[in-house]
Formats: structure tokens, sequence, C-alpha cells
């Protein structure tokens, strides 16, 4: 997609010492054939609103970060970044020499911005993630900074509105004094079966873990010393001389946020939860970008061109981004997309099993399609 002015949304004032970090990695396997390793879905449009996820990311973080936006991503994707971002100074976008997971891409923006701001608090948002409403994130944002202003690390908890079995959960403990809504981290749990998660929601204690986390710079670098020295000393050292990245990159600690810090954090009771009331979508498979797209009287939403696609009987998802006419007959909640060198067709049933695709297309000889 070509590169699109950013809009600015106003309406609530910039926090000078706050940065927004943007993990911009992964491939989006369990979208296929619309993400690929070396497109993947963070620089689609796929909301159907003009703009990449990447871009209305930025969007959401710029009214209260104004220009202090670093982007970690992969290097084989810096320059689309680049492109899609054309208001972020080069030194704002860091290209990993390769993937090594969150941990590691959050902690090096930390040690840059660290060594440029030392008091900096720094915000982590995924690149790919959809929230509608962005006053009601923001506000969040907002009381996270004062949160953490205590030197707590502060993640935003989603509401759950239905059993997920696809999200990690956050458990809520004792109320913070003297923030509106923000209380103690009990403990984070992994993706649950669907009666703990019935469970969960039932006892009014748990929030989706969306991965979003609000820190000092310096306490989150602090922390990761202590469970994880050599990682903090070694992204502490190519932010001090970046002519290091290649040869330190290699050797860091391939280890997520959650398990580097947070999960360690929270037993010693330095995490603190702000509950989230907004609209969220990690836009993790088909069936979740089904819903965020307008569903025709027929039961199908289209992603494209809906003069391209004909249903009879039908309901589900198409996407025909090859440019050919795609038609449907007498399929319930189908998945349908066409990129023109490849063809998907499942249901939305089974949309969280399509990197199984992408690894049988690699262990297939067929890489150039994934």
């Amino acid at each position: 997609m070509a590169a699109a002015p950013v809009a600015k949304v106003t309406g609530m004032s910039s926090i000078p010492d706050f940065w927004a970090v943007i993990p911009a990695g992964g491939s989006g396997t369990r979208l296929w054939p619309l993400s690929r390793a070396g497109h993947p879905k963070f620089l689609h449009d796929l909301t159907g609103e003009g703009h990449t996820l990447i871009q209305g990311t930025v969007d959401r973080v710029a009214p209260l970060a104004a220009d202090r936006v670093v982007v970690v991503t992969g290097v084989a994707h810096a320059e689309a970044v680049r492109a899609q971002l054309p208001g972020l100074t080069p030194d704002r976008v860091l290209a990993e020499p390769s993937p090594r997971d969150s941990m590691a891409a959050i902690a090096w923006a930390a040690a840059v911005i660290e060594r440029e701001d030392p008091e900096a608090m720094i915000g982590s948002f995924a690149a790919d993630h959809v929230i509608p409403d962005g006053e009601a994130f923001r506000a969040c944002v907002a009381e996270a900074v004062a949160v953490a202003r205590e030197d707590y690390v502060v993640t935003i908890g989603v509401e759950p509105t239905f059993p997920a079995t696809s999200f990690g959960y956050i458990q809520m403990g004792q109320a913070l004094d003297g923030h509106a809504t923000a209380a103690r981290v009990r403990q984070f749990v992994e993706k649950p079966d669907a009666s703990r998660a019935a469970n969960y929601l039932a006892t009014g204690e748990f929030r989706w873990n969306a991965g979003m986390f609000v820190v000092k710079a310096t306490v989150l670098l602090d922390l990761l010393t202590r469970w994880h020295p050599e990682l903090a000393a070694g992204v502490r050292a190519i932010a001090a001389d970046p002519s290091t990245l290649a040869q330190r990159w290699p050797e860091l600690t391939r280890i997520a946020i959650d398990h580097a810090i947070a999960e360690p954090a929270a037993d010693i009771g330095r995490v603190a939860v702000v509950p989230g009331a907004f609209t969220w979508n990690d836009v993790g498979d088909f069936a979740t970008l089904r819903e965020l797209l307008p569903t025709a009287d027929d039961g199908v939403a289209v992603l494209g061109d809906p003069a391209l696609v004909t249903t009879i009987d039908a309901s589900g998802f198409v996407a025909p981004r090859g440019g050919r006419h795609v038609a449907v007959l007498g399929l319930t909640d189908v998945v349908v997309v066409d990129t023109g060198d490849a063809v998907l067709v499942t249901t939305v049933e089974r949309a969280q099993d399509v990197k199984a695709v992408v690894d049988a297309l690699k262990a297939g000889g067929r890489p150039d399609l994934t």
C-alpha cells in the first residue's frame, strides 16, 4: 500500500516525557495468504479504512507521544515502515537483524530512549491491533503513565466480552490508592480452555492480556537486569554503540516480555493493571478480521471490491484480492481468500489453523508462497 498521511487526533494533551514503542514483528501466518513474511499484516489495510494497521497504531498514540514514537521491526520491513510512516525520522525505526521475540525488541527501544531521555516513560503497543475508540484508549494510557511514575510496570487489561481461549488473562487484585481504576496484578495466566475461560469471566476479576505495557525506561531495564542481566547489558551496549548491533544481537536471549519481566515482577508486587473498556481486536485470524468488516445482508463480509463477489445462500468472509471474480454457493461460515498467486478456502471455525498451511508449504518446498 502506498504511504498515506497519518491523521492527527486531538482531544488529549501530549505527555512531555512519554514515548511510544511500537514492536512491529511477526508474519501473521494465520492471515495467509494476505499476510506473508515479506509483507506482514501490520503493513496492510485490513479494515478498509484507508490506512494500514501500523499507521492506525501510530495515529492512536501520537496525541500522547507527539513525535516521540519508536518502531522496532525486522530489517526486511524497515524500508516499508519508513515509507508508510514518513513523519518518523530514520533513527526512530530500529531494524532488528533477526527475530529475538518481544523482550529484546522492547528493551532495545527502551535503551535507545533512555540514553536520549533518562527520565522517559515508555508505552509498548503492538503494531497490528485495532482499537476504534482512540479517546478511551488514550485515557487508559494516561492513567497507566501516572501509575508507572510510582515505579510499577503497568499493563492495560482489556475487558473480556466472551470466554476467549486464544488470549492470555490478567487477574486483578487490590485497588491502588490514588488512582481511578488501577489495581495490583495478582497473576498472569496462559491461554485457558473453554471451561476455565468461562470461570474467569464469572469472577469479574480477569482481563484479557493485550500485551500493552507502560513503564519507566530505566525501571524496565533495571528489572530486566535482575532476571536477565546479559540481555539488559546487551541492549544497553547496542544503544551506546550501534555499530555493535550485528555482533551482539544474535547473543541476546530470545524471550517474551511476559515471561522475562511481567510475570516475575507480578510475583513481587511490582505490576499494576489499568482496565480498558474499549473495543480491542488483535486481528489474529480471519474470524477476528471478519468482525471488523461490515457484513452484507447475505451474511458475507468482503475485504476488497464487493463487485468481485457473488454469493448465494452463503455466509462468511471473502477477500477477492487477486482481481478475479469469486462466487460462493451454499456454504456457511466459509473463508475464501484469493491473492492471485494463492487461494485459501477454509471455515471460520478453522481460522486458527491456517498457520498449518504455511508450515506445510515450507515443508513442501514452497517458501516463496509464505
